[in-house]
């Protein structure tokens, strides 16, 4: 039986846990807040005092923080992954980092031995919850097709992006680049047609049934309706700095991004006003601008 860690027991990675643990495998896991070790421990999942202990008994191990530094803190620091994985095992990042970051931390993790998949991952709270997610993996065929009994425990649909470490990265900065200005359209969309007189009602039913139907959509529209701005899993700081990476990519590869980066503003806007809130808050910038709200 594989023994698999996971390291960031957040929304995300807590949920991939106990998807982990319901396919039969061992887990453990580590993060810095007490609480979350215990949630884990009351799921089944042993926890560690660092990653280097993660790391001691682990086939592989899924890597879940915040930002590229954090990750090659886990990695390669003083008490990280390296100091006790063994030649031969996989570390799989899933947070979303630049590009130049996973290949910066590649170079140390190849060095020892090691494996690496390089797969952020889409889907969000209720993907990660439902084992659904959409992963976009990086590396060698045969090292990805070794773990994949690992990687169906927490995603549903597996693309084998290329072998070269970054091109999951990429592949997420671009997609980010889409649902972060899908959000602002939908955002400005609803805000215009309430503030001309249409019931927010009116607006879903008739957006719902037309070409731009989508679950991004119908979620952002409701969760905009019920007025639910936290604790829906999408908090506003992931999205503002995946845009960020987003717009990195553009100006190291030379490509203008004229949505994204009005995208980018709002969010920087949002995030400024509601720090604390989720992804849709941003609406309520919008709203204050109008003197409008869109409810039901």
């Amino acid at each position: 039986m594989k023994h698999i860690g996971v390291i960031g027991l957040g929304n995300m990675g807590m949920a991939m846990a106990n998807n982990i643990i319901g396919s039969g495998f061992i887990l453990t896991g580590y993060d810095l807040e007490d609480s979350r070790l215990q949630a884990l421990k009351d799921l089944g999942g042993k926890i560690a005092q660092s990653p280097q202990e993660v790391g001691q008994q682990a086939d592989a191990v899924f890597v879940m923080v915040l930002n590229g530094e954090q990750v090659y803190q886990v990695v390669a620091g003083d008490d990280g992954l390296l100091k006790s994985m063994k030649a031969g095992s996989t570390i799989i990042v899933t947070a979303t980092i630049e590009p130049r970051e996973i290949r910066e931390v590649a170079e140390v993790i190849f060095a020892k031995g090691v494996n690496l998949i390089d797969t952020p991952v889409s889907g969000g709270k209720s993907g990660a919850e439902a084992g659904t997610l959409t992963m976009m993996a990086a590396a060698l065929k045969e090292v990805f097709d070794a773990n994949q009994d690992v990687l169906r425990a927490v995603g549903e649909k597996i693309f084998h992006v290329g072998e070269e470490i970054g091109i999951g990265q990429t592949v997420k900065g671009a997609l980010q680049a889409l649902i972060g200005a899908s959000f602002t359209a939908i955002f400005e969309s609803l805000v215009l047609g309430v503030k001309a007189g249409v019931k927010g009602e009116t607006l879903v039913e008739v957006f719902s049934a037309s070409a731009v139907d989508s679950p991004l959509f119908r979620n952002c529209a409701q969760l905009i309706m019920d007025r639910q701005f936290e604790n829906t899993g999408s908090h506003i700081g992931t999205m503002y700095k995946d845009l960020g990476i987003s717009m990195a990519m553009a100006k190291e590869n030379g490509v203008a991004m004229f949505t994204t980066a009005a995208a980018h503003e709002l969010f920087q806007s949002g995030i400024s006003l509601f720090p604390d809130q989720d992804n849709w808050s941003i609406v309520k910038l919008l709203e204050q601008i109008a003197d409008t709200e869109v409810t039901w």
